[in-house]
């Protein structure tokens, strides 16, 4: 049939272009933010949410990460004792390699995200202050008296 497939994928793509696509997590709808149709202008979080996100960090990603990690390592190595002698050993090896410096890519990632996040309400509090003393600094320079009446 000359054409049927053209037409066919031409159908297709107009059909996905006209789908409204949703973001799903656990079967839920994302929560509305900033960034979501409808939701708030306003982008906050506490520092109580952001110190329970940092133990997750540290309790649960950070040693889940280190399990898996090491049980890949372990079926790795035996797979490459396996083909010892075989070509497929060295390719074994190799990604091996790249797995490892994957893994701590993301753990050095997981790390630097959990000590951002127990260092920001600090950092706001600070640049607050900052702030709030810059400001009457600039206020006393901008009135010009300096003590004195011209």
């Amino acid at each position: 049939m000359p054409g049927g497939f053209d037409q066919e994928w031409g159908q297709l793509r107009a059909d996905a272009a006209d789908r409204r696509v949703d973001m799903r997590l656990n079967g839920t709808g994302a929560p509305a933010g900033p960034t979501a149709p409808g939701g708030s202008a306003t982008f906050a979080s506490t520092p109580a949410e952001k110190s329970a996100t940092a133990d997750t960090i540290q309790n649960e990603l950070e040693p889940r990460t280190r399990t898996a990690t090491e049980h890949a390592d372990e079926a790795t190595n035996t797979a490459v004792k396996g083909f010892e002698g075989w070509d497929t050993a060295p390719g074994l090896k190799k990604v091996a390699e790249t797995w490892d410096g994957q893994v701590k890519a993301l753990m050095g990632r997981l790390g630097a995200e959990k000590v951002q996040l127990r260092g920001t309400f600090g950092l706001v509090v600070r640049n607050d202050i900052g702030l709030t003393g810059s400001d009457r600094s600039a206020g006393r320079a901008s009135t010009g008296f300096r003590g004195s009446r011209c």
